[in-house]
Parts: structure tokens; C-alpha cells; sequence
């Protein structure tokens, strides 16, 4: 197995469908997962740590397994069929009145769809596992020093951006024409 974390989410650009990437530890390799907008904004609020006026589904969640008594170990993501991703809660339930060990412990295995099961892991602190057949099938690589050079041409750009190359770029991007950020009419 292997423990991944939550890199972001990002959006298909396609499908306009929120996509939230788990990362091996070694950030070579992330799979993608594809989720509606509700997880997408849960699993950001959780990563977030933003609070909410009312508590949100995952919030209720996470505040049930406290008042049972049951403690999120881990979640396991350990399956993919037909493009459709398969996790399990690894729960753990040990009896307060006992000493904690492992004849007092009980593990409960609840399944669950991996954006949910994300959205909680993140608000609980519990880490995220993914079996090695299912990073291998789903993973893309991930170029860093690539992604790390957009970011920062990124960042350039926005830095030397006046509202006058904005507005500029904009109507030559309207008209077909991208001068693209390097672009001499910037300015």
C-alpha cells in the first residue's frame, strides 16, 4: 500500500468536473479522482479548516464517530472498476471503560466513496491509503520541476500585469490572437 496525501483539486478541463489529486509521498505520481462540486467543496472546507455556520455532512460525520467512540485509522482507496474508484473507513472502536490494547479493540471496515471517505480523512487527521494496483492502473506522472517552472512563469506574469496588458490581452485573446505572457505588446 501506499500512503498518499492530498495534493488539490483541480478542475477537467473538459467537463468543467472538479478532479481531486492524491500524491505518492515521492511526488512522482498522482491519480486523479473525479468528484461533483459538494465533495470538491467539502474536502476543500476540510483542508481548509474553515468553519462553517452549520456543520457540514463530513463535520457531522467526523463529530459522530467521536460520540460512538470510534477513531478513523486510516482510509484505504483499494479498488477501481469500471472507472469508479472503491475505499473502505478502517475504524477503530476500543471500549473506554477497558485498557486500550488489542484484546479491547474492535476494527470495523465501512464502505465508503473515496471523496467522502477524503472529505473525512482530512478533517480527522487520518491518513489516506491506496493499494499499489490501483496507483499503478490510475496514477499520471507528475513532472515537478515542470509544474514548478509554470508556477513561477505563472507568478511572473501576474507580478509584471498591468490592468492595461490585462485588459490588452484579453481583447487580443477575444479576437483569436493570444499574445500569451511573453508576449512585447504587454505593457
Amino acid at each position: 500500500m501506499v500512503e498518499m496525501s492530498v495534493a488539490g483539486i483541480a478542475l477537467d478541463a473538459a467537463s468543467r468536473t472538479p478532479i481531486v489529486l492524491l500524491r505518492d509521498p515521492s511526488g512522482r505520481r498522482q491519480v486523479p479522482i473525479w468528484i461533483d462540486q459538494t465533495q470538491a467543496h467539502n474536502i476543500m472546507a476540510g483542508l481548509q479548516g474553515t468553519e462553517q455556520p452549520r456543520p457540514l455532512s463530513h463535520d457531522l460525520m467526523a463529530a459522530l464517530l467521536v460520540a460512538g467512540g470510534l477513531e478513523l485509522e486510516r482510509v484505504i482507496v483499494h479498488a477501481i472498476e469500471d472507472s469508479t474508484f472503491h475505499a473502505v473507513l478502517k475504524l477503530r472502536q476500543t471500549d473506554p471503560l477497558e485498557q486500550a490494547d488489542e484484546e479491547n479493540t474492535v476494527l470495523h471496515d465501512v464502505d465508503a466513496r473515496p471523496s467522502d471517505a477524503i472529505a473525512l480523512a482530512v478533517r480527522t487527521g487520518s491518513s489516506i491509503w491506496m493499494l499499489e494496483e490501483v496507483v499503478a492502473e490510475a496514477s499520471i506522472a507528475v513532472d515537478a520541476e515542470a509544474d514548478a517552472r509554470d508556477q513561477s512563469d505563472f507568478n511572473r506574469f501576474v507580478d509584471d500585469l498591468s490592468p492595461a496588458a490585462l485588459v490588452k490581452h484579453l481583447r487580443h485573446r477575444h479576437q483569436g490572437q493570444d499574445p500569451g505572457p511573453d508576449s512585447p505588446d504587454q505593457g
